[in-house]
């Protein structure tokens, strides 16, 4: 089992920053990938970033490359940074985990609020 516990939403104004913090903790292997998605009301989830805990595979959905970069740090911890935001970003932001490192992601964490206003 992994558990995610997901930090750092907010509301922010347009041009502004946030960084989401997603503490995983339970079975995290090195093979770990963490994926970021976001849920905007009334529309579906949307894949975000994507990282494998190595570092050897990294990347973003084109809507957010350039402005939103994903990390890690060396405590099972993942960093989504955001800037320039943009009302458009406004979503509930989740972090997911394959402790294999694909894509399929079993454990979700229970998502923060990002509010950007124009």
């Amino acid at each position: 089992q992994v558990q995610l516990v997901e930090s750092g939403g907010g509301l922010v104004q347009a041009g502004g920053s946030l960084r989401l913090s997603c503490a995983a903790s339970g079975r995290i292997f090195s093979t770990t990938a963490m994926g970021w998605f976001r849920q905007a009301p009334g529309k579906e989830r949307e894949f975000v970033a994507h990282i494998r805990w190595s570092g050897s595979s990294i990347y973003y959905a084109d809507s957010v490359n350039g402005r939103f970069t994903v990390s890690r740090d060396n405590k099972n911890t993942g960093y989504l940074q955001m800037n320039s935001l943009e009302p458009e970003d406004t979503a509930v932001y989740y972090c997911a985990v394959d402790v294999y490192g694909g894509e399929s992601y079993a454990y979700w964490g229970q998502g923060t609020q990002v509010t950007v206003s124009s």
